[in-house]
């Protein structure tokens, strides 16, 4: 049941995301030929070169990439980017039809670019954070995170440097220089939003109800707890100190629950940037 909901949750962040970035490319990259390093920025360019639709090239690049992410980094990532790869062209056509753009959304292609960036690097990082991606250079990026242990919007930057600098075959110089200033932007708001995603909660708490507090981390929230034993200096009383890491939503459960239930105690939290092991996995 636990599985199920989780692959729900998936799907609802991957379709979303991938709205994102459709939205980003449609209304902000395209209208103002912005060429961020992406396969769409690349597809920007080919469609310029050869005439043909937007949607259509960014279906047949990003099937020959998805071979490439079957075969280097798996099948969960390549099923989920199967998916990510029909709807961004299923998204693009459906913009082209309801909304019809033929010039910049806001008027001022500075004002394009930072919110392309903003908008698609946090579609992104939603799609890494549940390992998917956009498809196309995204894909590239995966890999050589993977295997150079390299941060993930490091890589997007490294990755879409070279479709950046394709811009020059279609537009002037100035536009090659935006392109490539974007897509370094680009791979550091990734990042920025990956931390964000990454982030928990060390909860450490001192309490003489400390076996409350834990029943209820426990059966409550599903998570671990780990017990220690303190000496206070001041009246040499030995007291249990609990530890739990949390995300911020059950953070704030608890936070709720020792407000209304709980007097006496004393709490300290500090932010942790990431978790590895045993702890992504509900008990």
């Amino acid at each position: 049941m636990n599985s199920k909901k989780n692959s729900v949750r998936e799907f609802l962040i991957i379709t979303f995301g991938m709205m994102l970035v459709a939205a980003a490319v449609y209304f902000f990259m395209v209208p103002s030929n912005i060429v961020v390093g992406s396969i769409s920025g690349l597809a920007l360019v080919l469609s310029q070169l050869i005439g043909i639709q937007l949607s259509v090239i960014t279906f047949i690049l990003n099937a020959v990439l998805l071979v490439v992410g079957f075969i280097f980094i798996g099948k969960e990532f390549g099923a989920k980017t199967i998916y990510t790869s029909m709807l961004l062209p299923v998204f693009l056509w459906l913009y082209e039809r309801i909304f019809p753009v033929t010039k910049s959304v806001t008027g001022n292609p500075v004002f394009d670019l930072v919110t392309y960036i903003l908008i698609v690097a946090l579609g992104q990082a939603m799609l890494f954070h549940v390992n998917a991606s956009s498809g196309g250079i995204d894909i590239v990026a995966k890999i050589i995170s993977k295997f150079t242990h390299m941060e993930i919007g490091k890589a997007v930057t490294a990755a879409g440097m070279v479709t950046a600098m394709t811009s020059i075959f279609v537009y002037d110089f100035s536009t090659l220089v935006v392109s490539i200033l974007g897509t370094y932007a680009n791979g550091i708001a990734v990042d920025y939003f990956i931390d964000g995603f990454n982030k928990r909660k060390r909860v450490c708490i001192l309490s003489d109800n400390y076996q409350e507090i834990q029943d209820y981390i426990m059966k409550e929230l599903n998570r671990g707890v780990t017990l220690y034993e303190a000496q206070g200096a001041y009246d040499k009383k030995k007291r249990t100190e609990l530890v739990t890491i949390l995300t911020q939503q059950e953070y704030k459960l608890l936070l709720n629950y020792l407000h209304t239930t709980q007097t006496n105690i004393f709490v300290t939290v500090s932010t942790v940037n990431e978790v590895v092991g045993q702890w992504n996995k509900k008990q």
